[in-house]
Parts: structure tokens; sequence; C-alpha cells
């Protein structure tokens, strides 16, 4: 699709002229095949150095695409099921009445403990045995399974700790051996970068500091789960910890990963229709926002309702990234960037141009032989 890479290079290229963004990456897949891979601006602004597609950015919570797939690799090894519960392979996760949560809880964000506890703070996260020690010890907000609440950085955790029970493996190993080396993504994704690779990375900007809140006792995540920082993602230690609740990649090698999640060269088609259907609705507890949850992602297109746009699923990354797949389309739109914005306008504005492209009449996809609306 030469006109999309054309308008998408051309729009990435207005942000970064205005001053509006200083650097981006925004790559497409349709159908398996890469049809937009554009690049814009300057990777690290005390260097010099430009953006190229190889370039990895620290993207927050985006990241959380590559934990969930690993958690439906892992179904698809017979090791767990949907409905395993967690402390089949996590014992001490059972405390205070958590002994009934399973995987599938933990994929809809309804386990009951959104947010770490709060003796765990970021210098924590890179101690494993501390974080899932504390998450296994803490008191549940609710009972599992009847409600949801966004699990900022709590959800890579019990994620990451459940498959490392199941296989042995850390997620970070489990990424480089499911996804990136059989798919040929070495040195584009990671959960924990090798010191290395880290002169490779974008180096994160705040473009100005977050709405500061007045101080909230009722509030269900710390400020730090909330609110991302240049300093948090340019971190060392941060970037080579396996912190699975956030993530390092390319916007190439994350819509390829998505991209073959789609067309059945990671899973077969059976799951992935239970993957991406719906399997959790209430109202988030932490944002209190209507939320609609397949396992693993939110549904629905950043910017539309979930009923507008059923067959999407992704992940925003704070600051500004965002990743999506759409199963009707076969698309795989991913974009990340340097600068941190409290808004997802860019994101936003890309995505609606590809949609644009994809499907000019707006109206709804077809699946089949009826037209995919909200239930």
């Amino acid at each position: 699709m030469p006109a999309l890479q054309h308008q998408l290079q051309s729009t990435i290229d207005e942000f970064v002229a205005t001053g509006a963004e200083t650097g981006l990456q925004v790559a497409v897949y349709r159908h398996g095949a890469l049809v937009v891979d554009a690049v814009a601006g300057i990777a690290d602004t005390t260097t010099g150095r430009r953006v190229t597609p190889e370039t990895p950015f620290f993207s927050f919570s985006a990241g959380k695409t590559m934990t969930s797939l690993i958690a439906h690799l892992l179904v698809g090894t017979g090791a767990v099921g949907y409905d395993t519960p967690v402390v089949d392979l996590w014992p001490e996760f059972g405390a205070h009445g958590k002994e009934s949560a399973t995987l599938r809880h933990v994929l809809t964000h309804t386990t009951g403990v959104p947010a770490m506890p709060r003796d765990i703070g970021p210098a924590d996260l890179t101690d494993w045995p501390r974080t899932c020690t504390a998450i296994a010890a803490a008191e549940p907000l609710w009972r599992p399974g009847t409600a949801t609440g966004y699990h900022s950085f709590t959800f890579g955790f019990l994620v990451g700790e459940i498959a490392r029970r199941a296989t042995g493996k850390p997620m970070r190993q489990l990424l480089h051996e499911w996804i990136a080396a059989p798919l040929s993504l070495d040195g584009d994704l990671y959960f924990g970068v090798p010191r290395t690779d880290l002169p490779r990375l974008a180096r994160l900007e705040d473009a100005a500091p977050y709405p500061v809140a007045p101080p909230d006792s009722d509030a269900v995540l710390a400020p730090w789960e909330m609110q991302p920082t240049a300093a948090m993602g340019n971190s060392h230690d941060i970037l080579q910890a396996d912190i699975p609740s956030v993530g390092t990649f390319t916007a190439r090698g994350i819509a390829a990963a998505n991209a073959a999640l789609l067309d059945g060269r990671l899973i077969g088609a059976h799951q992935l229709a239970e993957v991406t259907a719906a399997a959790f609705e209430g109202t988030d507890q932490v944002f209190g926002n209507p939320a609609r949850l397949a396992l693993g992602y939110p549904l629905g297109r950043l910017g539309t309702r979930p009923d507008e746009s059923p067959t999407a699923f992704g992940w925003v990354g704070g600051g500004g990234s965002y990743v999506y797949a759409d199963t009707v389309t076969g698309l795989s739109f991913a974009m990340t960037k340097t600068r941190l914005t409290p808004h997802f306008d860019t994101a936003q504005r890309l995505a609606d141009l590809t949609e644009a492209a994809i499907n000019p009449s707006g109206r709804p996809p077809i699946c089949g032989n009826r037209r995919w609306v909200g239930d």
C-alpha cells in the first residue's frame, strides 16, 4: 500500500517538523505483509542519533502485548489452561481468599490485586522474588472474577510467575524462544535489554509534567504506577530487568508479532477466536471507565467505543505509544515514540489514517455473513 506508506511518513515528518514529536516509528502489517515501515526524527537528542526501523523504544504498557502473547503460547503447550487456578502452580498466591483466581482472571484484570503492595516501589521491580512474594501476600480488593480494574504493574508479574513456575524459565527467555527467534525478530522485542544493546535504544523525554492531582487516600494505584516518566524509561536498571508489565520493542517487531498471531503462525484459529472474544465487561474499578476485555487485551480501537470496533484488540502505553490488531481486517499496527505525552493524539491520528485506508467506507467490517456489532 504505497499510498498509505507515503501518507503516514508525511504525517510523522510533519509531527517532527512542528515540534509536536521528537522521534517516532510506525509499522503496519496487513494479512501478514509489511505495508508501512516509517520513521522520523531523533532517537537521542543528547547525541543527535536518528531513529531507524531497528531502534528499540521502551514503550511502557504497550509491552503487555508481548506478555499476553506468552500467556496464550503457554496455554498452547498444555501446561496450563485459561481456567487453571493460579494456586495450582503458585500456592502462595492463595492468601487472603485469592485461591479461586485463575489465569483467565489474570488476563481480564479481575484478580483483585491491581496495585502493587505499598512496600513495593519502582526500584523493587528489578527484584523478581521480592515483588512476587509481596503480590502473593496481598489482600484482594474484590473477590477474583467479580470485577475488573487495570492491573498496571502487577499484571506482568502475575503472568510471568505463572509462566516461570510452569516452564522453569523467566519471561525474557520465553519471549526470545517462543516469539522473537521463531519470527526472526531478535533485537526487536525485549523484556530486559542486554547491556550491549542499551546504546541502540531511543532515549525518552518528558513532553510536559503530567497533571498533578491532589493527594487521594482512596486512589488504588500509586502515582508512579499511573504516571510514566522518562527517568523510569531511561533507567538502565529498569531497562535491563525482566518487568513484563512494560516492554522495549521496535514498532516493526511488535506489529510483526501480532501479524503472526492473526495469521496462525503462533496459535490456531480456534484459540485465536477464544482469545479475542469478549471475556469480561464492567466498570473499571481503578479508573471508573466502562471496560470490555478479551483474554489479555482491551477490546476496541483507540478513540472508538468497543462496540464500534469489536474485532480490534491491543494496548496503549503510557506516554502515547499504541499497538493493536484486528481479526477481521487482518491489520496489525504499532507506533512508538520518544516524547511522553499525557494524551494519545499522535497515535489516534495515525491509526485513524490507517483505518481510513483499509476501510474507506467507515462501516463496521463484515465477518462471515453477519456484521460485527456490539452484543
